[in-house]
């Protein structure tokens, strides 16, 4: 049992946001513990499909491109319905895809209220729900099916940045999966999060374009590398982590639990 304690051997799992950034690093881990088959969506195709292939050359696994928009709910039941029609299990589901919106609190749009909330917290329950029949159909005691929230530690602690929305998906992503895991783990379907801190994708520029800068605000000295990512995951993902219930993995180099806080002016009295 040991030796196989983080092998995927054999599990088909959906990556949603899995042709670049952090759902990319994710799709490559699980591929590399021998997963037989990982989905990943993406809106744009091009890119979906670079990356499925890509993949599907690096491991042995099938990495398969399934280029849909699920930032509405005719989307989510699009994507639900091409999954069932392909597979009668889903061993995994990882729900990735997020937005982010940044602007002045007094000038903070309701478009950008909107679309990040939509994508980063309505999405990853309509879609766990619409998938909840090949989940359960999965899942047993021995070996329960998994679903893994990619929250942020934006929902943690304060960033100050005025990413208003951004900071409330995901604060409501993690409790949201504290209370799907009440639910789904009677059906033996264990759902955990994972906050990730800087990473280099697209929707964190700041740690791809200025890594060397970012990196001095992280106790760890460092961003995260594919490897953090891609090791939490199948940490969760695997026999490693059936008993994980609802919890939260940081995966931050300390910046939400290990950093000092800021000094206010008082302190220097």
């Amino acid at each position: 049992m040991l030796k196989d304690l983080f092998s995927l051997a054999g599990r088909i799992a959906l990556v949603t946001g899995g042709s670049r950034g952090i759902g990319k690093m994710i799709a490559a881990g699980l591929l590399a513990q021998d997963a037989a088959k990982v989905y990943i969506t993406a809106r744009k195709a091009g890119p979906c499909e670079a990356t499925a292939q890509e993949l599907s050359a690096q491991f042995a696994g099938e990495c398969i491109a399934l280029p849909i928009d699920i930032s509405t709910l005719a989307g989510i039941d699009m994507l639900a319905a091409e999954i069932k029609k392909r597979e009668p299990k889903l061993d995994i589901l990882v729900n990735n895809a997020g937005a982010a919106w940044g602007a002045d609190f007094d000038e903070f749009p309701e478009s950008g209220w909107d679309k990040v909330m939509n994508l980063n917290l309505k999405t990853p329950f309509f879609l766990t729900k619409a998938l909840a029949a090949p989940l359960r159909a999965a899942a047993i005691r021995e070996r329960p099916a998994k679903v893994i929230n990619i929250a942020s530690i934006d929902g943690i602690f304060v960033n100050p940045l005025e990413t208003y929305s951004y900071a409330a998906s995901k604060a409501g992503l993690i409790h949201l999966t504290r209370r799907m895991a009440v639910k789904l783990i009677k059906d033996h379907v264990v759902v955990t999060a994972i906050a990730p801190g800087p990473f280099a994708s697209d929707l964190n520029r700041a740690a791809r374009d200025h890594e060397g800068e970012v990196a001095r605000r992280v106790p760890a000295g460092r961003i995260g590398t594919d490897e953090d990512m891609a090791g939490a995951a199948i940490y969760l993902a695997s026999r490693a982590g059936d008993y994980v219930v609802g919890t939260t993995l940081t995966v931050d180099g300390g910046v939400a639990f290990a950093s000092a806080g800021i000094k206010g002016s008082g302190w220097d009295g």
